[in-house]
């Protein structure tokens, strides 16, 4: 197959035909990336224009909609002559004079005939890829449809034969009598940002890692397991569980935020997390009991940075009746392993209140150095100011802190949890 799309009279350009190409992976590329699709197609001699849902599966394209909207009906029996376009802004440009004003984009143009997918076995494909394209993966995380809504659903394909890719790049093009007019001229970038996802009322599940814009890698949600406490992605699920393991006023003590108290308070302080997870700043996780089941509390990175390597341990909240147990030991261990030794974090750091002795000496032994303090850092919940002690491991003292926390484990000694 030829890497280039056949020129046709429909697809050459009778003007700017620099902006034109016939790239078939080009093409392909900027199909698999956009979400703005059009669809043009005439009705009884009346053109119509139709947002729809696109994919591309090898040559073809299959576009989303009603089999008893004005695109299904219209495209019973032998299919639908059609115009599609999928564009990406990528920039506005302003020149000096209007009429040298343009923006960037890549765009794609196909024309042919689009036919209605009747196989109920080959549109059930189809909307799966449909539903991968705006998450790899949720097809198989969501119901397929059934027969009833296999009806009234409309799929029609489209082979990619005519096809012309139309771009623009680069700046500002003003005739050169208007370059010494004093006004701004330049391009303004344009990017597309997802999220953070709303969870509808009655889900437990987490948002996705496969979600578009979900946030930082480092910020994926993995399950870290051990033989004293199982790390598992924090989720709506475990509220009932968070309420009553951290009903007591003194897990709360030093934490920067007051005590939920009743479940609408947990929910929503487990949505607050999520939200911080998908701009990147945060990983939350539950802690659970490996054999029970049986949530234990709450721990997270936080402050994730990527560009200089490092990221917080902290938010860590354990149930009073696991204090002095080996869970905050494994806990961190697992925490301090999947960052070093899975991302690749060159520092791990800890912010902890100056006033909370217990939580400093419990970091103190777990390998980490007191790099300083923070003044005046955060408000606590009385209104009062927080000093913040703060604490640090490298990538070089990782190693022997590594040992030192696996050999205490393997004694099984308790330990004094920090809650940082």
């Amino acid at each position: 197959m030829s890497d280039l799309y056949p020129q046709t009279d429909r697809t050459t350009a009778t003007r700017y035909r620099d902006r034109m190409a016939y790239d078939r992976p080009a093409a392909h590329a900027i199909l698999d990336e956009a979400y703005d699709c059009s669809v043009a197609f005439v009705v009884d001699g009346e053109p119509r224009v139709l947002p729809t849902l696109h994919v591309r599966v090898g040559d073809t394209l299959y576009l989303h909609g009603s089999s008893g909207g004005r695109m299904g009906l219209t495209a019973r029996g032998d299919g639908v002559p059609v115009c599609v376009s999928v564009t990406l802004l990528d920039a506005i440009v302003y020149a000096r004079s209007q009429f040298h004003h343009s923006a960037n984009y890549r765009s794609v143009v196909v024309h042919g005939v689009a036919r209605p997918v009747l196989s109920a076995e080959a549109k059930r494909a189809a909307m799966s890829a449909l539903a991968d394209k705006i998450g790899a993966g949720r097809a198989a995380e969501s119901r397929p449809p059934t027969k009833q809504e296999l009806a009234q659903t409309a799929v029609l394909a489209l082979p990619l034969e005519e096809v012309s890719v139309r771009s623009r790049a680069g700046g500002v093009k003003d005739d050169e009598h208007d370059l010494s007019l004093p006004h701004w001229a330049g391009v303004l970038p344009v990017g597309r940002a997802f999220g953070p996802p709303s969870t509808a009322a009655g889900v437990t599940a987490a948002p996705p890692a496969y979600l578009p814009g979900g946030g930082s890698p480092w910020a994926r949600p993995v399950v870290l397991e051990g033989r004293h406490v199982r790390l598992e992605p924090l989720t709506h699920a475990h509220v009932d569980g968070l309420l009553e393991a951290l009903a007591d006023e003194e897990v709360w003590r030093y934490l920067p935020l007051p005590q939920a108290r009743t479940r609408e308070q947990m929910a929503a302080h487990v949505a607050d997390l999520h939200e911080r997870q998908w701009t990147g700043f945060q990983l939350p996780w539950a802690q659970v009991d490996p054999v029970t089941g049986t949530v234990i509390g709450l721990t997270s990175y936080h402050d994730i940075d990527p560009v200089n390597r490092s990221l917080g341990i902290g938010h860590t909240m354990v149930g009073r009746r696991w204090w002095r147990t080996g869970v905050n030991t494994e806990a961190k261990l697992l925490l301090l392993e999947h960052a070093f030794e899975t991302l690749g974090a060159e520092k791990v750091f800890w912010y902890t209140d100056i006033r909370n002795d217990r939580s400093q000496r419990a970091i103190a032994r777990l390998g980490a150095t007191r790099d300083g303090m923070i003044r005046k850092q955060r408000r606590r919940p009385d209104g009062t100011w927080r000093d913040t002690v703060v604490f640090a491991m490298t990538s070089e003292e990782w190693p022997a802190a590594a040992a030192r926390l696996r050999e205490r484990l393997a004694a099984g000694g308790p330990v004094t949890l920090a809650k940082a």
